[in-house]
């Protein structure tokens, strides 16, 4: 996406921060929550064939993780709402950023 166009994640209406803070919600609950689910609906069947088991997980995998495609998209890139400093790498900025948090001296 090298274009500046409207991506799901715009349309939700929420900054870079706030998605990074939901996925991070969405991982620590949601995620457990699957795997609840998943257990608990594999054991409803008795048992079935590995074949009908690997089904169940993976399609209740794809439908818990469809819904929040948007927001987990483009989590792991840098800040588009942040500015990148000019003829910086991101090793210089990273280290600038770590003298700022130290106290002086």
């Amino acid at each position: 996406m090298a274009g500046k166009g409207k991506t799901d994640a715009d349309s939700l209406g929420l900054s870079y921060r706030a998605r990074r803070r939901w996925a991070l919600v969405i991982l620590l609950i949601g995620l457990p929550a699957y795997i609840v689910t998943a257990i608990t609906i594999v054991g409803w069947l008795n048992r079935p064939s590995f074949l009908v088991e690997l089904a169940v997980y993976v399609g209740l995998g794809v439908v818990w993780a469809l819904p929040f495609r948007a927001i987990f998209r483009g989590i792991g890139q840098h800040d588009p709402d942040r500015p990148e400093a000019d003829g910086a790498d991101a090793a210089d900025t990273a280290r600038s950023a770590d003298r700022r948090d130290q106290p002086p001296r």
